[in-house]
């Protein structure tokens, strides 16, 4: 989880690779409003959000259900999103990546080929809500390498 430019496909994929599940792409599961409302600039609403989580909630319970491993990338912006897919899929975990404005920026602009423009990281920052320590969530710096941030996740989900 992380706003955009965080590095979430990334680490996602490669985190998926390591565990040897499957990955899901969160942006994937946006219906074409919301893609086309990010694309023109403009931010999305609570309400906007409700078939997006319903379908990553979905998707975290069919995984569970059939007792399978699932990395998915998503944003998670605020605790209630994060509630909404925890009810879902118990026990879900998060890894929250975050990074300096300033980085987060630069990513946005070196990436070509996404329709979130780096105008929105602004509103994206704003709306965050990084995760309270009573939500086990597991942070990271980006400024760490996806390699780094992947091996450090797995060391942490291993049993003690």
């Amino acid at each position: 989880m992380g706003v955009s430019g965080s590095g979430k496909t990334t680490v996602g994929r490669a985190l998926a690779q390591a565990l040897g599940c499957a990955f899901a792409e969160g942006d994937e599961l946006h219906p074409p409003e919301n893609v086309a409302r990010m694309a023109a600039g403009r931010p999305l609403a609570d309400a906007d959000r409700e078939g997006w989580l319903a379908a990553i909630g979905a998707r975290l319970a069919g995984a569970a259900a059939r007792g399978e491993g699932l990395v998915v990338s998503c944003s998670a912006l605020k605790r209630a999103y994060r509630d909404r897919l925890r009810a879902a899929a118990p026990p879900l975990r998060f890894v929250y990546l975050h990074g300096t404005p300033a980085l987060l920026g630069a990513r946005l602009a070196a990436r070509r080929g996404h329709y979130m423009p780096a105008s929105l990281l602004p509103s994206q920052l704003q709306t965050l809500e990084p995760p309270d320590a009573d939500e086990g969530a597991l942070a990271f710096d980006i400024a760490e390498s996806p390699a780094a941030i992947v091996q450090r996740v797995v060391r942490s989900l291993e049993p003690t």
